[in-house]
């Protein structure tokens, strides 16, 4: 394709692509801009952040100056970027990625980008601006061949080989160079975090990129997933496996924070954190993937932040496992001038009761090589608490504010929570002095959702009790196995939220919400697995063709599409979509055998 065209400073979402290194996640632009770079970890205030302000943001940009056709892709099996630039006096590559530390002394995170001439010559200019703390501007000085920014307890050092800084100053650290056939340039950042800088050689550099290729090719010969759509579902391991926060085994919701579900909406909000309600996909597709230890480690870490308030569940925790996410908002202009820009969540606090289905379905699915008995005494209470919070009204897996009901699919994940609970109790894997009332108040539970969150005239479960608008999370009926496989009404349900909720492939949150947001990408890949576990298998093929083609070029995809234009909306990229494509593969290939 053609150099990208930025309108009016902004890039459009889908042209940006993710690296990382399992502790952070940088965005680059198909225009070469690193537009978003938080240090050192994914939820520390960011360094780069242009794709929330074009101005006050800052950003790394590595360009050729004269007109250029691009071509990107990752590497194959990896998260290294690999952009071809063509040119009319050459062709060069540029290799980027955040590498993976190895042992011995080296830079706390480390950004690389090698620039390879393949024919001919071409000239590149780059600059980096880097904006600590959400857009403060530096110190930047000059010490022999290598610049440093430093603000606060954050420093960056840049080290640039054939290709040569030329101004250092004025808020940017900046060069130009020539690229012949068969040579190579590198740039490499480094960054410290309240320690001296580690400034990299050339030599060490070359060989932690190596050793990060490697790495990431022999994580994805790992997974255990060989059918029609590997290279989608390899792809999206791989993005999950960015958001996998390695220090604790928690996984982010998405790398980014307040990246709109509307331009010019408000409905901008932080997703660095880990969400329980993930927990079940994410169980689903770590077993289904064959991620033994990333399982291992999520479950670990489920159980040490759900202990700090147990037997209560907040909806979200940090990644290190603190429940802190006080909300504010920053003084940035917003992605588009759609502002807020803020960081923390205020839904941290509200009661969402499929929480606790999902915790309790995640160990289940764990559980097939036993529990420790501390975790099964600590799932034991919760149930007991599920007895007693079942028949409250809450916020719903979609975390409206100012709003609580008796939402359909937060009463079904009580009764799979119980059922669950049950279950774990009949293998010996927690205590069963309270497993009757378990069984008895599921049946209760069950009695309400049939009776009042089934509309008889609709011919669907609804939104909520007594109510006729929809919902598209009641579709996880089937996965979470609330419903049998075949299910009357599950199926019933599908074709009116199909018919209601639908947009082409795509499938619309909850009645209304096409006016305040576009298309939910989960919840379209949750319509792929409630076919294919219906028994249409056809249906659910064809409509997972649709959806892996609205991906972008590198396999990708956001929170939300909008369906009349297919540019992406929401956070980049959103674990959940991609989880939800993994589980949709796996349900399609079960379906089949």
């Amino acid at each position: 394709m053609d150099g990208v065209k930025r309108t009016d400073g902004w890039l459009a979402l889908r042209e940006y692509a993710a690296i990382g290194d399992g502790r952070t996640v940088a965005l680059v632009g198909s225009d070469g801009a690193i537009d978003w770079l938080c240090l050192p970890d994914i939820d520390s205030p960011s360094v780069f952040a242009r794709v929330l302000d074009r101005d006050r943001g800052g950003a790394f940009r590595l360009a050729p100056t004269d007109a250029h056709g691009v071509e990107r892709r990752y590497l194959p099996d990896t998260n290294v970027l690999e952009t071809t630039y063509t040119t009319a006096g050459g062709v060069a590559r540029v290799t980027d990625a955040i590498t993976l530390p190895l042992p011995g002394l080296a830079p706390t995170r480390e950004l690389v980008r090698r620039i390879d001439g393949l024919s001919g010559s071409v000239d590149f200019a780059w600059s980096i601006e880097p904006r600590f703390a959400y857009g403060e501007r530096p110190r930047i000085e000059r010490r022999g061949s290598i610049a440093f920014a430093s603000a606060r307890g954050d420093a960056i050092a840049v080290a640039a080989w054939d290709a040569d800084v030329v101004q250092c100053g004025g808020g940017e650290i900046s060069g130009s160079f020539a690229v012949e056939a068969g040579r190579t340039a590198t740039i490499a950042l480094a960054h410290a975090h309240e320690e001296p800088v580690v400034v990299p050689a050339r030599t060490d550099v070359d060989r932690r990129l190596d050793e990060t290729m490697r790495f990431w090719r022999e994580w994805a010969r790992g997974r255990s997933y060989d059918g029609p759509w590997r290279e989608h579902v390899i792809r999206s391991a791989l993005a999950l496996k960015l958001l996998v926060f390695a220090p604790t085994g928690a996984i982010a919701a998405a790398a980014t924070t307040s990246l709109p579900e509307r331009l010019g909406g408000d409905k901008n909000y932080d997703y660095r954190y880990s969400w329980i309600r993930d927990a079940a996909f994410t169980m689903n597709a770590f077993v289904e993937l064959g991620c033994s230890r990333e399982a291992d480690a999520f479950l670990s870490w489920l159980m040490h932040a759900s202990q700090l308030t147990h037997p209560e569940l907040r909806v979200l925790y940090q990644l290190n496992g603190r429940e802190e996410a006080a909300e504010r908002e920053l003084p940035l202009e917003g992605y588009r001038s759609s502002a807020p820009v803020r960081v923390g969540n205020g839904a941290a606090g509200q009661l969402q009761l499929d929480a606790y289905g999902d915790l309790l379905d995640a160990a289940w699915i764990y559980a097939a090589d036993g529990l420790d008995a501390e975790i099964g005494a600590r799932l034991a209470g919760i149930a007991d608490f599920v007895c007693e919070t079942w028949s409250s009204e809450d916020s719903g897996i979609w975390e409206i504010r100012g709003e609580t009901r008796h939402f359909t699919e937060g009463k079904m994940k009580c009764a799979i929570a119980l059922e669950r609970a049950c279950s774990l109790a009949e293998r010996g894997l927690v205590p069963d002095e309270h497993r009757t009332r378990w069984q008895s108040e599921a049946e209760k539970v069950r009695e309400f959702v049939e009776t009042r969150c089934w509309s008889e005239p609709r011919r669907a479960y609804t939104r909520s009790a007594d109510a006729d608008d929809l919902d598209a999370s009641v579709l996880l009926a089937g996965q979470n196995r609330y419903s049998a496989e075949r299910d009357e009404r599950l199926s019933a349900t599908i074709d009116v939220i199909r018919r209601e909720l639908g947009a082409g492939a795509f499938v619309y949150r909850y009645s209304g919400a096409e006016a305040e947001e576009g298309a939910f990408v989960a919840c379209s890949f949750w319509m792929v697995s409630a076919l294919a576990r219906a028994g249409r298998v056809d249906e659910a093929s064809e409509l997972m063709e649709e959806m892996l083609a609205a991906g972008n070029d590198v396999g990708l995809f956001a929170e939300q599409i909008d369906p009349a234009s297919g540019e992406f909306l929401g956070n980049f990229p959103q674990g959940l979509s991609h989880l939800a494509l993994v589980n949709a593969a796996f349900a399609i290939e079960e379906a089949r055998r």
